[in-house]
């Protein structure tokens, strides 16, 4: 059962793949407890961990704007979620960018340091990403302001190795001194055990960086050991292997065509599937009790 008396917040990353789902939702006009989270970005966490008595909230930033847009969002939500109760603090567990956007909203806006007891990001660039260094020296800027009058995707560039090593330089002395505490939970698979669409993505990465999740390398994922401030201040930050072989994909819950051997185990996919979602599930779990 839950020990920690602060709400959990859910913050996912740029680009859902349950966009989909969010404008039924707002078109339709159901409410999460209507749909549920069967399908949603964090395929099942929300409802698991209320089963085992957490207050767990989701949240919906900008689909790939601006690192700096979608920490105010965050802000706003976290705000409201607070807003008329006695409790003054939420954990935030974060997905891929939303563990970057956490960190911004945590430096750069007043107050919100005062308002999270901690960070908890699986798969998130901390570093940056190769993959998104590859993106942009292929023409991806162009791209990124061809699209800027019809969506905002400038989420990406803030994704780039050379922005994140820009954000950590300006962010560290907050971060070292803050009383936010972060953990970082990291994974990798073997290419052939990737998502396909993210078997490219994953050689790209692994020629430069090593192991991967398909997007974000584990040393990236894995940010630093300790942060130190100009002031002599110093934090730990602490490390953990995700516990589940995992790439990006299967971080938040959902199963893919991948994990299994197509020849002797197709016929029992949606057991297995069944099997690795519920596993997914419990690591969730175990980061929960993990809050403090």
């Amino acid at each position: 059962m839950a020990t920690n008396r602060f709400p959990i917040v859910l913050a996912h990353g740029i680009a859902r793949f349950d966009i989909l789902r969010e404008i039924l939702m707002q078109k339709v006009g159901l409410t999460e407890n209507e749909l549920g989270d069967a399908f949603h970005y964090f395929k099942g966490i929300k409802s698991h961990l209320e089963e085992n008595g957490f207050e767990v909230y989701h949240t919906s930033v900008d689909f790939a704007g601006s690192v700096d847009l979608r920490a105010r969002q965050l802000s706003d939500q976290v705000n409201r979620i607070l807003s008329g109760r006695t409790d003054d603090n939420v954990h935030i567990i974060a997905h891929s960018m939303g563990g970057l956007d956490a960190r911004h909203m945590i430096v750069d806006i007043g107050g919100m340091a005062d308002k999270v007891a901690s960070v908890n990001t699986i798969g998130t660039p901390h570093l940056g990403t190769s993959f998104a260094d590859f993106g942009i020296s292929q023409g991806g800027h162009f791209v990124i302001k061809g699209l800027e009058p019809f969506i905002d995707l400038g989420g990406f560039n803030d994704l780039t190795t050379a922005a994140c090593e820009v954000f950590n330089r300006r962010a560290r002395d907050k971060e070292a001194s803050n009383k936010v505490v972060y953990r970082t939970y990291a994974s990798s698979e073997e290419r052939d055990l990737v998502f396909l669409p993210l078997q490219l993505s994953w050689s790209i990465i692994n020629r430069s960086e090593g192991e991967n999740d398909g997007l974000v390398s584990v040393r990236s994922q894995q940010w630093e050991g300790e942060l130190t401030g100009s002031d002599g201040s110093r934090k730990r930050i602490e490390q953990f292997r995700f516990p589940v072989p995992a790439d990006h994909l299967n971080q938040v819950g959902w199963w893919d065509l991948q994990e299994i051997n197509p020849v002797l185990d197709v016929l029992n996919a949606p057991k297995l599937a069944g099997e690795y979602e519920s596993k997914i599930k419990a690591v969730y779990l175990e980061i929960a009790k993990r809050l403090s």
